[in-house]
């Protein structure tokens, strides 16, 4: 019994693990996808949209069924926090990396956003969803960790230097690289990567507060993508003036909308919400490195990018700084041992007041109640 409940027990902690590293390789497809349907002429305002379309048709029947009975009455405080999760996620963090990932590469874009555990981490110490002690060496490699990412995503933003090709046979057999394209712009699209990563930080801060008070995380995927639709859609009538461009096809632009919308929408929004409440915003925001890696290798086999030295070295600097910041988080225990010491001070309480108003020192006890008797006797003789 006890080696089956020691195994369940380290299943538990798994799967937020599992989970996380599953959705750095649905990450990783979004961004060859994404960049293919970019190349053959996919606008990334329209491209937003029908993303979100897809994620709310597909979320929604899921939200009707499985929580009508869990589903929290909508207030105007909750709402507020539906329409700024909507703005920060679906409307600025996904146009800002559409914008950065057409001004740059994916594997570049894939690279920066190494320091979104960073940014992550510094927003919730601001709103007190971490702590830092500095007589902690964890709390310290916390910080230390947080300055290094920074630094990478620095050398990554100032220092470009050579392209190496990794896959030349991919470059000779894909026609257009990449890399070759005049319309890059490197430091408007690190600029908008940079907003990008701000606001996908932001989202999780946000989206972590909106689950104490709205804890049904389908319905709060799909009224998240349903008001992303609503919101990039009113964007797009003001941008993108050719009625062309909302043309659907069996091209690559319906397969980036559809996969987007499926899999790093709705499936990794529902995902992501489970393992916040679980773990917290910065430990989901922990993996990312991993798809980094595999975008590389995939940008460079599909796409014949050409990966720079200064993103090698500013992603080896927000790796080691990541991982400092995972050691640390991972040993910070403060918050569960705070939790446990209240439950077992606010049940003594409760159980004395039972006892004194009835008086039934001698009536059968269960568990709790014998466990509260005690403490309160110690409480007593005090």
């Amino acid at each position: 019994m006890k080696s089956g409940g020691s195994n369940c027990g380290r299943l538990e902690k798994i799967k937020p693990i599992l989970a996380i590293i599953s959705l750095q390789f649905g990450y990783a497809g979004m961004y060859i996808i994404t960049m293919v349907s970019f190349k053959h002429g996919m606008d990334h305002w329209v491209l937003a949209t029908y993303r979100h379309i897809v994620a709310t048709l597909v979320m929604a029947p899921f939200a009707l069924v499985f929580e009508r009975k869990i589903r929290p009455k909508m207030t105007l405080p909750i709402f507020y926090r539906l329409l700024a999760l909507g703005i920060l996620e679906p409307l600025m963090d996904q146009n800002f990396y559409y914008i950065g990932l057409k001004s740059t590469s994916a594997s570049y874009t894939s690279a920066f956003t190494n320091a979104l555990p960073a940014v992550t981490f510094i927003l919730a110490l601001i709103f007190r969803l971490e702590t830092v002690n500095f007589r902690k060496i964890h709390s310290v490699a916390k910080v230390v960790g947080t300055v290094i990412t920074l630094a990478g995503a620095m050398v990554m933003t100032l220092y470009k230097g050579p392209a190496i090709e990794i896959v030349k046979a991919a470059h000779s057999s894909f026609h257009g690289g990449s890399n070759t394209a005049t319309g890059q712009h490197w430091v408007t699209g690190t600029l908008a990567i940079m907003g990008s990563i701000s606001t996908w930080a932001a989202f999780f801060i946000l989206q972590s507060f909106t689950l104490k008070i709205y804890p049904a995380e389908l319905s709060l995927v799909a009224l998240i993508c349903g008001i992303g639709s609503i919101l990039n859609f009113g964007v797009s009538m003001i941008f993108v003036r050719d009625l062309s461009a909302w043309k659907i096809g069996m091209d690559s632009g319906t397969l980036a909308a559809v996969y987007s919308g499926v899999v790093c929408s709705g499936i990794a929004y529902y995902i992501q919400s489970i393992v916040i409440k679980q773990r917290g915003p910065v430990f989901t925001t922990s993996f990312s490195p991993m798809c980094m890696v595999i975008t590389a290798f995939l940008g460079a086999l599909v796409l014949a990018e050409k990966i720079h030295l200064g993103s090698i070295i500013g992603a080896i600097f927000i790796v080691i700084g990541l991982y400092s910041v995972v050691w640390g988080k991972s040993k910070d225990v403060v918050n569960p041992l705070d939790e446990k010491i209240v439950v077992g001070q606010e049940l003594p309480i409760t159980n004395s007041v039972k006892q004194t108003n009835g008086d039934v020192l001698g009536a059968p006890m269960n568990g709790r109640e014998a466990s509260g008797a005690q403490v309160n006797g110690v409480a007593t003789s005090i």
